[in-house]
């Protein structure tokens, strides 16, 4: 009898056991609920652990308002007022004429003024690359000589000379009240006969894959913002400004050249990549690379890119000359860019409005957008209010 009672009190304790291990089984947070609270395309984001402030901000904001951060409007003193309040732009892109009968101190008051009375903080761009391309150092107001090309500085001190440029750079950015510098340029050239190679490390695809990527750990040690350009690779094509390029290179030439530098500072944690306007026949010849959904995959999906991606000037002659009406702007938001350099403002903001009041484009893409650019604007601390 006593062995019975022993046998049966063994078979409930072993009952009772399978039970609560089962139970407890049965109380582990499963796959599908992790996916939901932490969507995978977004858990290796740049910006993921910015995403929260991103859409509580969103969430008080206007069609209206989601639409003007879309664009980074080229700056200019008596309309950048009513850009700001009535259409509420995400941001500037300043040139040499806007710092040119300026002081620091007076450039400093009135971009301190223009971001009083933006609801949401302004992104403040310019293009100072050094040597070629210089906005801010080239008025002895702001420095006593233009910053040097990278490539001039490695020559001469290699990159401690470099990193020393980029700290004093970023500095005197900030100082004035802007925040993203539009450098540095990440294709690849070594034939002085192109056009963009004056503006280049001039160096083979590994050589500038390792220069980008010190240019851009530099910039993310001195808190600003850098952007690579001109995606996916300029090559030995003409001018955009003035009318179309095409590139007929094969694809394999950018996978195995041209992507590479944009790879590289993809990795260095780089926050913005501007896309230029050629139209690469490998990819898509229907489209220069801004209007072209191909090409921005290619960021995206090829090289993983997270980050914001930029527009060249939607004015410019490449595209003016190939966009019939006012569609450039659709086209590109569309195609995947996240912000738009234009000179154009008021046009491409109506434009984009209404479309994507007619469904043209899906208000879910802007969202989508808008996210990004506010959770860049909060980690690079243009949105100090976290």
């Amino acid at each position: 009898m006593k062995k019975i009672l022993i046998l049966i009190i063994m078979l409930v304790a072993i009952v009772g056991g399978c039970y609560f291990v089962f139970k407890d089984k049965d109380e582990v947070i499963q796959p599908k609920e992790i996916i939901e609270e932490f969507p995978e395309e977004e858990t290796n984001d740049i910006f993921n652990e910015y995403y929260n402030d991103a859409v509580k901000l969103m969430s008080d904001m206007t069609l209206e308002e989601k639409v003007g951060q879309l664009f980074l409007v080229r700056y200019d003193t008596s309309t950048a007022g009513k850009q700001i309040t009535n259409y509420y732009a995400g941001g500037f892109v300043l040139f040499a004429k806007d710092f040119q009968n300026h002081t620091k101190v007076t450039i400093k008051k009135e971009i301190d003024a223009k971001q009083g009375i933006s609801k949401i903080p302004l992104a403040l761009a310019v293009d100072e690359e050094g040597g070629y391309v210089t906005r801010v150092s080239r008025f002895p107001a702001f420095r006593s000589e233009r910053f040097k090309s990278n490539r001039v500085l490695f020559e001469t001190g290699g990159y401690e000379l470099v990193e020393s440029s980029e700290k004093e750079k970023a500095e005197l950015l900030l100082s004035l009240g802007l925040n993203l510098n539009l450098a540095p340029v990440a294709d690849v050239s070594t034939d002085s006969n192109d056009y963009i190679n004056i503006r280049t490390f001039g160096r083979d695809a590994r050589e500038t894959s390792t220069f980008i990527s010190n240019i851009v750990t530099y910039n993310n040690k001195y808190g600003i913002s850098s952007c690579l350009k001109h995606f996916p690779g300029y090559g030995n094509n003409v001018d955009t400004h003035n009318g179309i390029a095409i590139d007929n290179r094969s694809y394999e030439s950018f996978v195995n050249n041209d992507f590479l530098p944009f790879k590289s500072g993809i990795e260095a944690g780089v926050p913005t990549i501007l896309v230029s306007h050629n139209i690469v026949n490998s990819m898509d010849s229907k489209y220069p690379a801004s209007l072209s959904k191909k090409v921005i995959d290619e960021l995206r999906n090829t090289l993983g890119f997270s980050g914001v991606v930029i527009t060249d000037d939607l004015a410019m002659g490449a595209v003016a000359k190939f966009v019939d009406g006012n569609t450039a702007a659709t086209l590109a938001i569309n195609a995947g860019n996240d912000m738009i350099i234009t000179s154009s403002f008021e046009t491409m903001y109506n434009e984009v409005l209404n479309n994507v009041k007619s469904g043209i484009i899906k208000e879910e893409t802007i969202d989508k957008a808008v996210k990004r650019i506010l959770a860049w604007k909060y980690a690079y601390k243009i949105i100090k209010e976290v």
